[in-house]
């Protein structure tokens, strides 16, 4: 998907996947494991910035990415009324080289968001952006019974299969979800070994 396809969704506020809460599943996850290192952390596909501000009140230094420009002018202007500091910029998370490799890669719903003709770029793009050593947390949704998208279906064999041999696998377990996607998303905590 284009850029000027994501824009024009933001342009024409068709935005479905805009719940104005960042993800019950990261919510949860942070309030468990109050001990982790508070490093850097990429959102790439931030859209508004729920993500990123929930990963900032936590304590890290979030920085979100999106391919929209729209996306961007929405998160920096929410972020601006909670006083958190947190940063943004326009990035195709796919193809661009990061701005520094971070500690922590968080997505939600951005796999499903993506061609799986593109898949594999974006296992070369986690990669790239994250750390030797660092983490990447995922929740994926999981519509297993849609053939077109975006979102496009995925499977939590799909991910581990993808992933496993660049990562270890830590854990993984139904998330927490917003109302209408009740078991459907699957987080996973990866830690790269390559």
């Amino acid at each position: 998907m284009s850029r000027d396809f994501w824009e024009n969704r933001y342009q024409t506020g068709d935005m479905p996947w805009e719940k104005g809460a960042p993800s019950p599943g990261l919510v949860d996850f942070l309030a468990a494991h109050p001990d982790l290192s508070r490093g850097t952390v990429c959102v790439p596909g931030c859209g508004s910035g729920h993500d990123v501000r929930a990963f900032a009140a936590a304590g890290f230094t979030a920085c979100g990415f999106d391919i929209a420009p729209s996306a961007m002018v929405h998160a920096e202007e929410k972020t601006k009324s909670t006083g958190l500091a947190a940063g943004f910029a326009l990035a195709d998370f796919l193809h661009d080289e990061p701005p520094q490799p971070f500690d922590w890669v968080f997505e939600h719903t951005l796999f499903c968001a993506i061609p799986p003709a593109e898949r594999d770029a974006y296992v070369r793009a986690v990669l790239r952006w994250l750390k030797p050593g660092g983490f990447y947390l995922a929740v994926n949704y999981l519509i297993v019974d849609e053939e077109t998208g975006p979102p496009f279906p995925t499977t939590p064999s799909e991910q581990r299969a993808r992933f496993s041999p660049h990562f270890e696998l830590l854990a993984d377990w139904m998330p927490r979800s917003y109302p209408n996607r009740e078991g459907k998303e699957w987080m996973f905590w990866w830690r790269r070994i390559v």
